[in-house]
């Protein structure tokens, strides 16, 4: 029986493939990760092909995992990557340049250039985000004006532009499907959230022709087949959603005032607003939490660049650990009055700060400081940003009962434990944490007819393991003022020209 859903999961370090039964069970996973290239300070590209084949790959090794063939898979879905940005060939489906990483902060000062313009509350109306190189509309118009004839062939029709779902789509089906979901197209910067719509005017802030666009459907949708020559059967794509929403999705955060934060590469939190559109006053964004039978549910976003990657740069840029997994036992032999802070802000700080020019800083440091010490700041610097973005949903009125965890980040006891004390809040862990992937097959199956309903889906959720704090309003004060002297000093030697 063709029971099975193939989740497509393209982060941004690697690929991953999981394949679930009709029951919501993770059957088998695959995994690939791909190169990251940095070919200049603040610059964070990917190889396209590369991020297809390693999603192709992952996707063999996952039915190869479950026994199963493309012919027991009903659905597939995908989420991905966000605001990382491609333009291809239309008649070729090859990249015109590398893949521009959300991470990357080469149009910065074009950003500027815009804010300079009075334009922020112009586009923070109308995406409900604010001006900065994360979101793809800037890093569009730098493919545009730097690769030789592209700005002249967009014009003409011939390119594509699509964030990493529409890529992999048009790839899947052989060119035939150019579609995004409303999740993706409203992180690019040219998006009305409130129109749901391309927006005219956003296209002519940044000079972007309106040919290169996608069209935008619901996160549950008729996206088009997979081409039988890739898995052995043409499989129908039933869902698209970005990886941040696909995790609150999976969290089952459905209602207003449901909230979740995903330790993935970056680290995302997110609280339901339901069908309001709730404007920030402390720079958060506001955005698309899903789309489903044309009915629009809204979020409040705080992003933070760097949880998962500060681990993997403790791992693979100074070597002091060999798995990420020995962190937590480094940490546990750390003292509770740790005073080393590590401010990850390797490409710029994310909100609430928006600071592109921060570098990342260690603080603290006294003759006594070791390995186990330098790991552990590394995973505290998690826990600090979060509470950065819980005081900003704070003081724009918003209020979080308890916190749904999930990513790779989310294992880790020591840290869950932390977050809960510095955050004073209930944090509870799901059985499983790959909630992403569960995301993408939960909007794919509501399309396909494997689930009848959000309520049959919130029904699967089960809880893993539940953090309550136990420091007191003492421990948490003096912990994280020293965590903001820290981001203060890093964000002064920034605007100093120091190093």
């Amino acid at each position: 029986m063709k029971n099975c859903i193939l989740a497509i999961d393209q982060g941004t370090t690697s690929s991953r493939a999981l394949i679930f039964d009709s029951a919501g069970h993770k059957l088998s996973v695959g995994q690939q990760e791909f190169a990251q290239h940095f070919p200049d300070n603040g610059w964070v590209e990917h190889d396209a092909m590369e991020i297809w084949q390693s999603t192709i790959a992952s996707c063999r090794s996952a039915l190869e995992a479950a026994s199963i063939t493309s012919e027991q898979i009903r659905c597939i879905g995908i989420t991905n990557q966000r605001e990382t940005s491609i333009v291809w060939d239309r008649e070729t489906g090859l990249p015109i340049y590398n893949a521009i990483v959300w991470q990357d902060r080469r149009t910065s000062d074009y950003c500027d250039e815009l804010k300079a313009q009075d334009l922020e509350e112009t586009i923070q109306q109308k995406t409900g985000l604010l001006i900065d190189a994360y979101f793809s509309a800037s890093k569009i118009r730098w493919i545009l004006e730097n690769v030789a004839g592209a700005r002249a062939r967009a014009e003409k029709g011939e390119l594509a532009f699509g964030t990493v779902d529409c890529f992999l789509l048009w790839h899947l089906s052989h060119g035939r499907s150019h579609r995004t979901d409303a999740t993706n197209a409203s992180r690019t910067q040219l998006f009305n959230i409130h129109t749901q719509q391309w927006d005219d005017e956003l296209l002519e802030i940044f000079d972007i022709p309106a040919s290169l666009l996608p069209t935008v459907e619901d996160c549950a949708a008729e996206f088009g087949d997979c081409d039988a020559e890739i898995f052995g059967s043409a499989i129908p794509i039933t869902g698209i959603i970005g990886d941040q929403q696909a995790a609150a999705f999976g969290q089952c955060c459905f209602s207003a005032g449901m909230a979740k934060s995903t330790y993935g590469t970056g680290c995302f939190l997110l609280l339901n607003t339901g069908d309001q559109v709730v404007k920030s006053a402390n720079r958060l964004l506001s955005t698309v939490a899903f789309r489903l039978n044309g009915k629009t549910s809204y979020a409040v976003e705080g992003s933070i660049f760097m949880a998962g990657a500060t681990m993997q740069w403790i791992r693979d840029g100074l070597q002091l650990i060999q798995q990420t997994s020995e962190s937590e036992a480094l940490a546990e032999q750390t003292s509770e009055d740790l005073s080393v802070y590590l401010v990850p802000a390797f490409t710029g700080l994310g909100a609430p700060y928006w600071d592109p020019t921060a570098r990342g800083a260690l603080y603290g440091l006294t003759r006594d400081t070791g390995v186990k010490e330098i790991v552990t700041a590394a995973l505290l610097s998690a826990c600090y940003q979060s509470k950065d973005l819980l005081i900003a949903i704070e003081a724009d009125g918003g209020t979080i009962a308890s916190l749904r965890v999930d990513g790779g980040m989310a294992n880790n006891d020591y840290v869950m434990q932390k977050l809960s004390d510095l955050l004073n809040l209930e944090v509870l862990r799901p059985e499983l944490t790959e909630t992403t992937a569960l995301g993408a097959a939960y909007v794919a199956g509501l399309q396909a007819g494997i689930f009848a309903s959000l309520e049959e889906i919130s029904a699967k959720w089960q809880l893993d393991q539940r953090f309550e704090p136990s420091k007191d309003h003492a421990w948490r004060k003096t912990h994280y003022d020293g965590w903001l002297d820290a981001v203060s000093r890093t964000r002064n030697n920034a605007t100093s020209g120091e190093s």
